[in-house]
C-alpha cells in the first residue's frame, strides 16, 4: 500500500519540540536583557548624567571663583611680581567649567534624541516578543498534538491484508 505512512521515530519531533522550548526561553531572556539595558541607559541619560554634570558645574564654578580670588590676591600682593601661576589656574578652571557646561548640553540633547532613536528598535523587539509568546508557543502546542496523533497512529494495529484479497 503506497498511501500508508511509515513512522519509525517519534523522537525527532520530541527533540525539535525540546529545542524550540529552549530557543523560546533563551530568546525571552535576551529580549528582557535588551529592554533592561534600554531602560537603564534612558535613566542614566535623563536622570543621572544631568545631575552629575550640574553638580560638576557647581563644583567647577567654585574652583573658578577661588582661582579668581587667588589671582586678585596675587595682583594686590607686593611679594608676587607676576601672577602667572594664578592666571594659569584661572584659565584651567574656566576650561573645566566650560567642559562641564558643554557636557551637560550634550547630555540634554542626547536625552531628547534617545527615545526617537531607540523606539523603532524597541517596537521591533516587542514584535519579536509577541511572535515568541504567541506563534512559537502555539507551534509547541501543535507539536504536542502532532505527537499524540502520531503515537496513536503507531500504536494502532496496521491493517493486515487478507489472503483472499490477493490476486
Amino acid at each position: 500500500m503506497a498511501d500508508q505512512a511509515r513512522i519509525t521515530d517519534l523522537d525527532a519531533i520530541e527533540s525539535f519540540r525540546s529545542a524550540l522550548i529552549v530557543f523560546i526561553s533563551k530568546t525571552r531572556q535576551a529580549i528582557n536583557v535588551a529592554q533592561d539595558a534600554v531602560k537603564k541607559t534612558r535613566n542614566w541619560l535623563q536622570l543621572e548624567q544631568p545631575a552629575f554634570w550640574s553638580a560638576q558645574i557647581r563644583q567647577r564654578q567654585k574652583r573658578l571663583e577661588q582661582a579668581n580670588a587667588e589671582l586678585m590676591s596675587a595682583r594686590l600682593s607686593e611679594f608676587i611680581e607676576s601672577p602667572v601661576v594664578q592666571q594659569m589656574a584661572v584659565r584651567k578652571a574656566r576650561a573645566a567649567l566650560e567642559e562641564s557646561e558643554e557636557k551637560l548640553r550634550r547630555t540634554k540633547a542626547w536625552a531628547r534624541e534617545y527615545d526617537r532613536a531607540v523606539d523603532p528598535m524597541m517596537r521591533t523587539l516587542d514584535g519579536l516578543r509577541e511572535f515568541i509568546d504567541n506563534d512559537l508557543a502555539l507551534a509547541v502546542a501543535h507539536l504536542v498534538e502532532m505527537q499524540k496523533i502520531l503515537e496513536g497512529y503507531t500504536e494502532s494495529a496496521a491493517p493486515v491484508a487478507s489472503p483472499d484479497a490477493a490476486p
